[in-house]
């Protein structure tokens, strides 16, 4: 059996090492943004890439992002492979326009004459008192938009796996990244690997209840399953990883098995990700349910800037073990 080296990497050096890796690999992969060059953006992602591949293929723009996102766009149309970085998810608002218009709609639209192999990435989600433009869930935004993929990130090994899949991909694909994991620290394997774009992740194996959850409230779900554990609970784990589409093979099979459901995030409740998620089940896999399913997100507020109003606003592990605790009675 063949031993597999690692090296250890923080999440966002190991989107920077996908990004690189690919980069070597296809001379027609490029990035652009606000200040991903020379300062090597906003989350040091592209530090150190201008240097190596040069002021074209690692493009600074200017403060104007429904036209660089348009110009990515373009440029996808071409034969290039841009990643458009959102130096903030709430900044593409502005951008929506070419998102939703141009980049899910065009290979339809042109009679599939064009091909749109775009990754637009980026922070998101509720940081440490950023204030509420800069604490958006755009994911529920993008879900209804036509022709494009979603996948968030929630470790290294599959920060830097998504961030390859998602640049060799002949789709438009939104790769989320959360600003609150990005010095997550883990060993990945040394040699190359990629992650499917549509496959969810077994975290914990369990008989009693299904968690389906992704990016930082894996992490929440995690903490809460150890006390769940301690109670006696044997929760199973999914992080769905994929948000558009869903990977309903590993998602049924685990309410098949557990036969109740709880779904924890941190987008809004209102037409949120797991609102799609609940369609979904009920239409798929209504007989299996024991249980009505339960869905944990965050309220319907404006994140507030203090930081224990913001804590209100977003769900808790303690919430999570009570919900549990109510499923299984």
């Amino acid at each position: 059996m063949s031993i597999i080296t690692r090296h250890e990497l923080l999440l966002f050096e190991a989107l920077r090492e996908g990004l690189e890796e690919e980069m070597e690999r296809d001379p027609r992969v490029y990035v652009m943004g606000e200040d991903v060059g020379h300062y090597g953006g906003s989350y040091k992602v592209t530090k150190g890439l201008a240097t190596k591949f040069g002021d074209l293929r690692v493009l600074d723009t200017p403060i104007a992002e429904n036209s660089f996102t348009g110009m990515g766009i373009g440029a996808a149309m071409t034969g290039l492979r841009p990643i458009v970085e959102g130096m903030n998810m709430g900044f593409l608002l502005l951008a929506f326009n070419q998102i939703s218009n141009n980049c899910g709609m065009l290979h339809y639209t042109s009679g599939g004459q064009f091909t749109i192999p775009i990754v637009i990435r980026g922070p998101g989600g509720v940081g440490r008192q950023l204030g509420a433009e800069h604490s958006q869930r755009l994911e529920s935004y993008f879900q209804s938009i036509p022709g494009i993929q979603m996948v968030a990130c929630s470790t290294p090994y599959n920060a830097k796996g998504l961030m390859k899949a998602a640049i060799r991909s002949e789709n438009p694909v939104i790769l989320f990244e959360h600003v609150l994991l990005y010095n997550l620290k883990e060993r990945i394997p040394d040699e190359d690997y990629i992650c499917n774009l549509e496959e969810a992740e077994m975290v914990r194996p369990g008989e009693h209840v299904t968690i389906l959850t992704y990016s930082r409230m894996r992490y929440h779900v995690m903490q809460a399953a150890k006390t769940l554990v301690n109670k006696g609970y044997d929760p199973e784990v999914i992080d769905i990883r994929s948000l558009k589409p869903f990977d309903l093979y590993t998602i049924g099979n685990s309410v098949k098995k557990t036969h109740r459901v709880l779904i924890v995030e941190e987008c809004m409740r209102t037409g949120g990700i797991g609102a799609s998620l609940i369609a979904a089940i009920t239409e798929n896999f209504n007989d299996y349910l024991d249980a009505p399913i339960m869905c944990l997100s965050s309220q319907d507020v404006p994140t507030p800037y203090a930081g224990t109003l913001e804590e209100w606003t977003v769900v808790q592990p303690a919430q999570i073990v009570a919900a549990v605790e109510q499923l299984c009675q």
